[in-house]
């Protein structure tokens, strides 16, 4: 295999983005070769936009048995992921899965299951992971010169979204087509982040305010409290409501504290172990030496092209993912474990119940409101 022969199934927002990606030659080892979407305007956008060598298909079941594609890019609404990715996998097919990897751990585990199945590759979307700061960050944390970590400080507030984003289409914004809001839409790259830096809590009590700021009925505002597993705690808070936005990531460890803010981390340094300063000093009010400095990084940020650069590599045995599919279920746990905090209005351990999570996101499923479909697209 010279290059991999690519369908996109969902040509929405995202999945229209990475067919534009591929056909001006961004991702060198792909070759689009199909796309399927179950609305017209979407499949006329593909006869109009790409290259006449693209078959369109209705549903991404056909694409898959086509034989025309080596690999998938899933990019439906998110109780998807999981059937399509399964049916891809099953089917002898390589699978890129967008984010989220679903809704309920549940049927992302039985998605993890089929793969370590397979010998396919598995990845998902998580294209914050080719940030270089959070890649620095990663390093930083994992390679234990700053000691173990105290406290975890994420402020995700600049996600702000109009009415009208939420009424671009049916799905969006309820508990029977997205399965959840800011948590379920925007926040899943800063959960996985979360869970890829830090690890996966062992606790979470949570807040989440659901149709806070728009007219919607799933959260578009969350606070949450976490605990981790060497004692560490942590706040994370996000919403689509705030105008300005703050995005800070703050990591305290024994060593100094770690700041992600406006595309820059900084890093206080610590000449001392906190811990061993504490135990040690003589002088009450005393406070370790502490030196300032921005963290030197490789400057490369490539995204969504990167993700799926990486994949394509990987396929032809040139390279590794950026995100394996089954890392997909960590960040997915922490959103559900949040919601399920917030529903029962108590705090929650992790791994999640999750016959308890399913039960009650049915629930908000039967009562889900119908929209209009108004069909409208957004360039990203």
């Amino acid at each position: 295999m010279e290059k991999v022969r690519l369908g996109i199934i969902g040509i929405g927002n995202m999945g229209s983005s990475h067919a534009k990606n591929i056909i001006e030659g961004k991702t060198p080892d792909i070759e689009l070769t199909a796309v399927a979407d179950r609305k017209e305007d979407r499949r006329n956008w593909a006869k109009e936009t790409l290259p006449e060598s693209v078959k369109i298909f209705n549903e991404g079941t056909e694409l898959m048995d086509s034989g025309v594609c080596d690999a998938v890019i899933v990019a439906v609404p998110h109780y998807q992921h999981p059937e399509l990715t399964i049916y891809g996998l099953q089917h002898g097919l390589h699978v890129l899965c967008e984010k989220p990897a679903g809704v309920y751990t549940k049927q992302v585990r039985e998605m993890i299951e089929v793969s370590e199945k397979s010998d396919k590759v598995f990845a998902m979307m998580f294209n914050q992971r080719t940030n270089c700061v959070y890649r620095k960050m990663h390093e930083l944390v994992h390679s234990g010169e700053l000691g173990a970590i105290k406290r975890v400080n994420w402020i995700i507030t600049d996600w702000y979204r109009t009415q009208i984003y939420y009424d671009s289409g049916a799905w969006r914004a309820t508990w029977n087509g997205e399965g959840g809001g800011v948590l379920l839409n925007q926040c899943p790259h800063q959960l996985d982040l979360l869970t890829w830096i830090c690890g996966v809590p062992t606790k979470v009590r949570a807040f989440c305010h659901e149709g806070k700021w728009h007219d919607i009925e799933v959260e578009d505002d969350v606070t949450a409290y976490m605990e981790f597993e060497n004692g560490a705690t942590g706040v994370f808070v996000t919403t689509t409501g705030d105008a300005p936005g703050t995005n800070r990531f703050e990591i305290d460890l024994e060593m100094g504290k770690l700041v992600c803010e406006d595309d820059k981390l900084i890093l206080h340094r610590l000449a001392v172990n906190e811990r061993e300063f504490c135990k040690t000093a003589t002088d009450g009010f005393a406070k370790p030496e502490c030196t300032v400095e921005e963290v030197e990084t490789d400057g490369k940020n490539e995204q969504h092209v990167g993700v799926m650069n990486a994949f394509a590599n990987k396929i032809l045995g040139k390279g590794e993912l950026v995100a394996p599919g089954r890392e997909g279920i960590n960040g997915l746990m922490l959103s559900n474990a949040m919601h399920l905090s917030s529903w029962t209005d108590q705090t929650v351990t992790l791994p999640v119940d999750e016959d308890k999570f399913l039960e009650l996101l049915n629930a908000r499923r039967a009562t889900s409101r119908q929209k209009e479909d108004k069909n409208i697209t957004f360039d990203i």
